[in-house]
């Protein structure tokens, strides 16, 4: 039995082809059972082949429909839609057509989506002057320069050690280990002991950026955000798979500024919508609330101002500094996270080997100064302001976010204290809405600064549960 090229594509080959055909039957087969009918109040479609499904969405309800073509649908002129309500994922409140022709496609979400109109946008936006200054048409469209900041993710370590693991194990399968050591160490001049951490070294920061980048360029290339004139904002995306992704203006209650710390110390922030009717469970969903991908700062801020048809975005107004117990209580919790860290190897080393307990004290002198920094920047992004319309909150370090939130979107509120937090006089108040994540938290505020930025964000709402209140104790000024 060989182990060369030839006998492992004979493995390799006949799986794709038949996985291939099972693909493109079982898709022919479901264009020619499903039927779908726009009515006057509800959308109707019957699907199924053992099982028949009788679908009736009420029109009203209906809040998102994205468009997907993968390479094999964009030659043959199909694409997927999936129309949803809103609601959990697994319920009858959405469903997925696939294959529909792409003129089919485009007309289907124009047809369901053309109850948003442009009065109902001007009561629910901003006001006239922002509308004047973001009319319809382009709102941002793709930039190459983008792709700098694509391998400072979470993902290039990631991807990195799996591409390594992955080569070693398929090399391991063939029989190839050997000789794929030895290929890759006559190229570096190194011994094989030396070799598996040049080689996971080079898989971790290569491999995984290259792999990173290809994710990033598939995923957003193309990228372009557009308002159209019946109301609603549209972003297309994807080089190999297409979407299209289609959100009421509406709906929109706020825009969420993210800066993961790599892209952030790179000068890099991305746009997020909190917008109602995106549900929880629903696939793609972090994907679809995206408005813009990692971009300059500067961009993404100007996204944010005219996403929500205003002259200045929300999230870069200045910000009412924390207490500087909120920045002892971050410097205890990454302190003892370490601590938790050291002593789970302190142990294993005594109870095993004691190379762990060389490893316990060496990572201890790295974990402890990037703790501490870390919290440092934690404390710094803690902020809080209250504009005209929006509630304004920003919190994180490795994912640092800027959340701007209609005041009219607020529904309640939860505060929260524990016994740490009442000794310091902080407290923890969360916005709760309809969109986004649900609940936007004001962290670590002192006590009488969050209750009042609470009541007076939604006047008389959080009123009758209100105490007098000591003083607020002393924080930094506005940044």
């Amino acid at each position: 039995m060989g182990n060369g090229i030839g006998f492992a594509l004979a493995w390799v080959l006949p799986p794709v082809v038949l996985v291939v055909l099972a693909g493109a039957a079982s898709g022919e087969w479901m264009w020619r059972v499903t039927r779908y009918r726009v009515g006057d109040e509800r959308f109707h479609v019957h699907t199924g082949v053992v099982v028949r499904k009788r679908l009736a969405l009420r029109r009203e309800r209906i809040r998102t429909v994205d468009l997907t073509a993968d390479p094999v649908l964009r030659v043959l002129g199909a694409a997927t839609v999936r129309v949803g309500t809103g609601e959990q994922a697994g319920t009858e409140g959405s469903v997925t057509l696939w294959p529909l022709r792409r003129t089919d496609a485009e007309a289907l979400r124009a047809t369901l989506l053309a109850h948003a109109a442009r009065p109902e946008v001007s009561a629910a936006g901003s006001g006239t002057a922002g509308e004047e200054g973001s009319p319809d048409g382009t709102l941002v469209r793709f930039d190459r320069r983008w792709i700098r900041f694509a391998p400072l993710s979470f993902l290039t370590p990631a991807l990195g050690a799996a591409a390594a693991g992955g080569l070693i194990q398929v090399s391991e399968w063939f029989g190839l280990q050997d000789e794929l050591f030895e290929a890759i160490g006559s190229w570096f001049g190194l011994a094989p002991a030396v070799l598996v951490a040049v080689a996971m070294g080079v898989g971790l920061f290569v491999a995984g950026g290259v792999a990173t980048v290809a994710l990033w360029v598939e995923s957003w290339w193309n990228h372009t955000l557009d308002r159209q004139s019946d109301g609603t904002l549209h972003v297309r995306r994807g080089l190999l798979t297409t979407r299209s992704i289609t959100l009421e203006e509406a709906r929109l209650r706020g825009v969420e500024v993210v800066e993961p710390l790599a892209a952030r110390l790179a000068g890099g922030a991305r746009v997020d919508a909190v917008a109602t009717g995106l549900a929880q469970g629903e696939e793609d969903k972090t994907d679809s609330q995206i408005l813009l991908p990692v971009a300059p700062e500067e961009l993404a801020d100007r996204v944010a101002a005219d996403v929500l048809r205003e002259p200045d975005s929300p999230t870069a107004v200045p910000l009412r500094g924390h207490p500087v117990a909120a920045r002892g209580r971050r410097l205890r919790w990454a302190l003892a996270t370490v601590l938790a860290t050291e002593t789970v190897l302190v142990l294993l080393g005594v109870l095993l080997t004691p190379v762990l307990l060389h490893i316990a004290w060496s990572s201890a002198l790295v974990l402890v100064p990037v703790a501490v920094l870390l919290a440092l920047d934690a404390y710094r992004a803690l902020g809080h302001a209250l504009t005209e319309r929006y509630l304004v909150a920003r919190s994180g370090t490795v994912r640092r976010a800027t959340v701007a939130l209609q005041r009219r979107g607020i529904v309640g509120w939860t505060v929260r204290q524990s016994v740490f937090q009442r000794r310091a006089g902080l407290v923890t108040v969360l916005a709760t809405t309809a969109a986004g994540s649900g609940a936007y938290a004001v962290r670590d505020a002192a006590e009488a600064d969050g209750l009042a930025l609470a009541d007076a964000a939604v006047p008389g709402l959080l009123a009758p549960f209100l105490e007098p209140v000591s003083a607020p104790a002393p924080h930094p000024p506005a940044r």
